[in-house]
């Protein structure tokens, strides 16, 4: 009687002579030192490398430690790597004349990528406006193309969130804010420019990212012109004016033109006047608690006069 076959399974010369402990050793994320000349940074990074005061603290503290917190890299289809996490760390790094730095490399695709590298960077502490709107751009543009494909969606019907809900997680903003600093990705570079020197505030540049290219060249036009920054209630006037098809340079004027209605309730005294009249080291508080006595004297010399 035929003998029945019998499958054997070879193991590996490695299965057979490695450890358990050496197997799950060899599947983790290792540290590497990798040369500065290697390592790219990531395609449309959107946080700015400035030679700061911060980044001189960075300098010297790599001078003297090295690099203490590994940067995170992917291997690039040119050679080398491309940096998803530690670019600032690899500009103090160049300045601090150091050769090479440590890296996780990990493989990632894509998305997976633009999101780690977003949230990385969102730690910062102080982070401009510009930097968070296409931040929250490229990581929301992430999420969505990730939501397009089955294999990542494993969420039950009615329970997935929008992907500017899932942006909003965990940031610290809700979800119309997320929308509101995405908006600012459309204004032109130098109103952005304006709005992270605070010349233009937050809400009033939302409301400019709705028009259009030549809109917003005739619109800074019209600033220079009325020598004015935009108000909430202006900036709504013009956007208005857009959505009408009557934005013209000539409207744009007459509206930022206007008087403020801050500049209405807001009386300026010059400080050069003020200090003729008090001594040099009256402080701005004690000018004011003076001018004020004064003015409750005059007022009540005033009600006085009017009842006789």
């Amino acid at each position: 009687m035929p003998k029945k076959s019998i499958n054997v399974s070879l193991s590996s010369y490695d299965d057979i002579f490695s450890t358990e402990e050496s197997r799950i050793e060899a599947k983790q994320e290792k540290v590497q030192d990798i040369p500065l000349s290697e390592l790219y940074p990531f395609k449309n990074h959107p946080f700015k490398v400035i030679d700061d005061e911060a980044m001189q603290k960075t300098v010297e503290s790599i001078s003297e430690y090295g690099v203490l917190s590994p940067a995170i890299a992917r291997p690039r289809k040119e050679g080398g790597y491309e940096l998803i996490a530690g670019h600032r760390r690899h500009h103090a790094s160049m300045i601090a004349g150091k050769e090479k730095m440590p890296v996780i490399v990990r493989d990632m695709e894509d998305d997976a990528a633009i999101i780690l590298m977003v949230d990385s960077n969102l730690q910062r502490e102080t982070i401009l406006p510009s930097e968070r709107a296409f931040a929250y751009k490229m990581k929301y543009d992430a999420i969505k193309r990730q939501g397009e494909r089955t294999d990542l969606t494993s969420c039950q019907v009615g329970t997935k969130l929008r992907a500017d809900q899932k942006l909003a997680v965990g940031t610290g903003d809700s979800a119309r804010t997320v929308q509101r600093y995405m908006r600012l990705t459309e204004l032109n570079s130098k109103l952005l420019d304006m709005v992270d020197n605070k010349q233009i505030a937050f809400n009033p540049a939302v409301e400019l990212s709705y028009l259009t290219q030549e809109e917003q060249e005739n619109f800074l036009e019209a600033m220079d012109y009325s020598q004015n920054t935009p108000s909430l209630s202006q900036a709504q006037r013009i956007k208005k004016l857009s959505q009408e098809k009557k934005c013209t340079l000539e409207a744009m004027c007459a509206v930022m033109n206007e008087t403020k209605k801050e500049e209405l309730d807001k009386v300026t005294i010059n400080n050069e006047v003020l200090r003729k009249y008090f001594p040099r080291s009256y402080t701005p508080k004690q000018m004011q608690d003076t001018i004020i006595k004064l003015l409750e004297n005059w007022h009540k010399k005033r009600q006085k006069n009017m009842e006789r």
